[in-house]
Formats: structure tokens, C-alpha cells, sequence
């Protein structure tokens, strides 16, 4: 199997509260597929999708056994930024566009800086992370050493 990701999908509780956030409050444009049960958005070489949690749940053939609200949910996805500044405006600007804070950004660990919100609509993590040990391309594509 290639190593490659071609769409990362988060199953929400909401899915106008998830593209709110993401189209109105980020300004992501998303793209023109004919259904308005499930949202796609071009993110370099990787698109990302939202999806009712219920009919992805469906259509994984699973049952969809959500715990309470709040809870951890195994998944995250993550925006790298250039520098500590820029993840310092990136997580007020999706605090202003309705996520909820979870981790306010700050030196970690493993020598970069990141913080975490919570994406609306859905329990799932958006991490906002500088990362010195992964330089960015032009593009905004990771370059993974």
C-alpha cells in the first residue's frame, strides 16, 4: 500500500455547526459536490470531509455507540503553522469562529508549540501546532524528515 492519506473524514454531531466553522469562520472554501449530507474541502494534496457521525457510523457498518459530551474521541487533525506567532493568531482565530479551547498554545514536550480546540458540531480535536522538527513547504505541505 502507498503511503498516503487522500481524505481524512470526521463523523459530527453537526454538520452546519462543523461547516459554520470551517467555511464561515475559517473562510475554507468547500467544494462543489452535489449533496448536502456531507461536506469535502481541498487541503493540498489531502482532502478532508465532514460527515453526520450516525451515517458514517452506517456506513462503516458499525453501531454508533457516542458517549457523553465532552468526552476524548480517539482522533484529531492538525494545522501547522511557521513560527509560535502564527499559532498564537491561528487559535484566536478559530476561538473567534466558534471552537471551543481545550489546550491554550504553550511549549511542549517534544520541542515545538501547540494548543488544541474542539471543533463545533463535533467532540473531535483540531490541534494547532509549530513544529521546528518539520519544516513547511511553500505550499503549506509538512515536510516529514
Amino acid at each position: 500500500m502507498e503511503q498516503r492519506l487522500s481524505l481524512i473524514t470526521l463523523g459530527v454531531d453537526d454538520l452546519g455547526a462543523a461547516r459554520r466553522f470551517f467555511e464561515h469562520g475559517l473562510g475554507w472554501t468547500r467544494a462543489n459536490v452535489d449533496s448536502d449530507a456531507v461536506a469535502f474541502y481541498q487541503c493540498g494534496s489531502t482532502a478532508f470531509g465532514l460527515f453526520g457521525r450516525a451515517d458514517l457510523a452506517k456506513d462503516a457498518g458499525l453501531p454508533d455507540d457516542a458517549a457523553a459530551p465532552g468526552h476524548f474521541v480517539p482522533c484529531s487533525i492538525a494545522w501547522n503553522a511557521r513560527s509560535e506567532a502564527e499559532v498564537d493568531a491561528a487559535f484566536a482565530e478559530t476561538i473567534a469562529a466558534g471552537a471551543t479551547p481545550v489546550k491554550r498554545p504553550e511549549k511542549v514536550f517534544w520541542g515545538g508549540y501547540s494548543g488544541y480546540v474542539r471543533i463545533p458540531g463535533c467532540d473531535h480535536l483540531l490541534e494547532i501546532a509549530y513544529n521546528p522538527g518539520f519544516p513547511m513547504g511553500e505550499d503549506g505541505s509538512v515536510v516529514l524528515p
